[in-house]
């Protein structure tokens, strides 16, 4: 691919990012919509992995984030909003931005699912100002080979992440430089 083609393809991805931020609602979604999104993603989870099931029941807290939008060029960033459920209850409404550079073009949709299992990091979550995953509490991403292998017999302290509804094109997915903020909606 010649750099006339390159910068085309290029241009094409930055404009349909742009378009897409475009498309999304100028403010923040209110505690109801936010709510309703989290129901249908732990419903789609819980019903997609067995390991995200047998989490839940020893869980303190789960903090889901039904709808994160990711994209860039070079240039990319995330932002998305969930809910802080604990005891089957909305307790708490947060968001998730991370910023980034380097070797990366696309434009992506996805969720994670934040499972607490024990109360520091729960804690931990509650009484930062702003917390960058990455720093602090442990954090295992689950994939297929280890949900096959999870249980409440094995699961240790700390945060186990699910991702989920992965959609579009985007070179890699990771959480580590994202940062969590306690919101109002």
């Amino acid at each position: 691919m010649n750099f006339i083609s390159r910068c085309a393809v290029s241009f094409a991805i930055m404009s349909l990012f742009f378009v897409t931020l475009a498309a999304q609602p100028s403010s923040a979604k209110s505690a109801a919509e936010i709510n309703q999104e989290v129901d249908v993603a732990l419903n789609h989870l819980y019903a997609t992995s067995p390991a995200a099931v047998e989490l839940s029941k020893v869980a303190k807290a789960v903090l889901v984030f039904p709808g994160i939008v990711k994209g860039g060029f070079i240039v990319g960033g995330q932002y998305g909003e969930g809910a802080l459920v604990q005891g089957g209850k909305k307790v708490g409404y947060y968001n998730t931005v991370a910023a980034s550079y380097g070797l990366q073009a696309g434009l992506q949709k996805f969720g994670y699912a934040l499972f607490f299992t024990d109360e520091a990091s729960l804690k931990y979550l509650e009484n930062s100002d702003g917390w960058e995953l990455g720093v602090g509490p442990t954090i295992v991403i689950v994939d297929e080979g280890l949900a096959r292998n999870l249980s409440t017999s094995t699961a240790k302290d700390g945060i186990y992440a699910f991702f989920f509804d992965q959609k579009g094109l985007m070179a890699g997915l990771g959480i580590q430089g994202t940062k969590v903020t306690r919101i109002n909606p």
